[in-house]
């Protein structure tokens, strides 16, 4: 019984979704990280290359101050009154930014940090003016006392050196910024962070907008190999999809008709078998019916004739249902295996001795040439073996004319044991050859009762030969008939 599609393929809960959403979610998920992975580390970036900039251009400051110092001590000969005016110290350290004047709060601000850090024990800044620019300056005279500044505060400090006349007259140096604290810096800083954010998202939203098409794109075929399975389980057999890639998905679509194909061969096979044994078994009924109406009717009456003929079709419904049975048994693989170390032509020996007799009787002459078996041994079933070989030399029997001849001859190596049965005419069609092996499949001229069989014979002998891991073909026989050729290895 086929399962229905609800037994199948369960419906989609409001929890579940399609393989569609799946991509789309996973490439969306994975272009975000993405994004958000280049934003972080592009703002990270940012702020180290402003804080260089930043660094750099203090440096420049520092620079033109160390001129302006220079120019003072030229004017003064000592440090005495820029270290006793403060406010000094302050024009000379906003005069190196022209742009940005100390603001008015600020300056007294300083002045009066300035005057506290000469006091004893000296007042320190806060941390917070620690991070601004007049904080970080220091200057140091020609022994290294600190004039301005608070070094003791600082871990690194770039110095440069003050020479007037040849001579070290002091020594400037500045601690550069750990990081940013300038408003100004800081809404720069927020601006950019703001439109790499907006960026950011943009990509996001457009990324989503392509990522759409081509997943419904990409699940297309999917959603069509969906839909042919469930034909496929509904028993249409004939239902194929088209293969529009050569990637993974045209591989599975490829194995699907491949799949149907096999699955629309078998049916036919299936229905063919069906037929063929409705056929086989039909006929030798009907002679059996025929036979006890005309009696029940008196058209014909008890002789010992008309029980032989019933006799004889009960023996034939007998045989065929036995072989149909014994087929079965070895296509299912139930069929029992006692395999031992045997001399396969020894058996084969008896087996052809077992005929002679039924051969002389249609006057067909049998040669026989077997190699020694004395050396040859085989893992396999005796009785298999042995029945393998009644059923070739049955089946030379039935399809050999009168008056015919039959061939049997073996060679063997270490490693295999090959055997050839050949008969005379009537032959087989070139075309007819690769379907011998199948069940119930007989040839049209054989197709009579007293000469042809239910065409199990050669079908049982292909499942014996393949449990021993062995091969049998047929072919055109030089005698005009039919030859197979049965090969066996040594570890079978």
């Amino acid at each position: 019984m086929l399962p229905t599609r609800q037994d199948s393929f369960p419906a989609k809960t409001a929890m579940q979704l399609s393989i569609k959403y799946k991509l789309l979610v996973t490439i969306i998920t994975t272009i975000g990280l993405v994004v958000v992975t280049i934003f972080l580390l592009g703002h990270w970036s940012f702020q180290r290359g402003l804080l260089r900039f930043v660094n750099t251009a203090e440096q420049t400051r520092v620079a033109e101050l160390a001129v302006e110092l220079k120019n003072f001590y030229a004017q003064e000969g000592r440090w005495d009154r820029l270290l006793s005016q403060p406010s000094l110290w302050l024009e000379l350290l906003h005069g190196s930014d022209k742009n940005r004047p100390i603001p008015t709060r600020l300056k007294g601000r300083w002045l009066s940090q300035l005057r506290n850090a000469r006091q004893s024990p000296p007042r320190l800044p806060s941390p917070e003016q620690l991070r601004r620019f007049e904080a970080r300056v220091v200057l140091l005279d020609a022994e290294g006392e600190p004039l301005y500044g608070f070094p003791q505060l600082f871990e690194e400090i770039t110095y440069t050196p003050l020479e007037y006349q040849s001579k070290i007259i002091g020594r400037l140096g500045l601690a550069p910024q750990k990081r940013l604290v300038d408003d100004l810096q800081l809404q720069f800083v927020k601006e950019q962070k703001t439109t790499l954010g907006v960026i950011a998202v943009g990509i996001i939203l457009v990324a989503a907008l392509l990522t759409l098409p081509i997943t419904g794109r990409m699940v297309r075929p999917v959603k069509a190999l969906a839909a042919a399975t469930r034909q496929l389980t509904s028993g249409n057999y004939m239902i194929r999809t088209p293969v529009t890639s050569a990637d993974e998905l045209g591989m599975l679509t490829r194995d699907f008709n491949t799949l149907a194909d096999t699955l629309q061969k078998n049916e036919q096979a299936r229905r063919q078998w069906v037929a063929d044994i409705s056929h086989e078994l039909r006929t030798p009924l009907s002679i059996l019916r025929g036979e006890i109406e005309a009696i029940q009717d008196q058209v014909r009456t008890v002789t010992p004739l008309t029980v032989k003929t019933l006799h004889d079709e009960i023996l034939h419904l007998s045989r065929l249902v036995d072989d149909l049975y014994e087929l079965a048994m070895s296509d299912l693989g139930a069929l029992t295996y006692q395999k031992e170390r045997i001399a396969p032509v020894e058996i084969l020996g008896k087996a052809l001795e077992s005929f002679k007799q039924r051969l002389a009787a249609q006057q067909i002459s049998l040669s026989i040439d077997l190699c020694s078996g004395s050396d040859l041994t085989l893992l396999a079933d005796p009785s298999r073996l042995q029945q393998l070989f009644f059923n070739l030399a049955e089946n030379s029997l039935r399809y050999t004319d009168p008056g015919g001849r039959m061939e049997v001859r073996t060679e063997s190596d270490r490693n295999r044991l090959i055997i050839h049965f050949l008969d005379s005419s009537p032959g087989v069609p070139a075309a007819d050859l690769p379907k011998l092996f199948e069940r119930l499949f007989r040839v049209e001229s054989s197709r009579t009762r007293t000469a042809g069989g239910a065409g199990l014979g050669l079908s049982i002998c292909r499942n014996i030969v393949e449990a021993h891991k062995g091969t049998i073909e047929a072919k055109s026989s030089p005698l005009g008939g039919l030859w197979v050729t049965v090969t066996l290895p040594a570890g079978a």
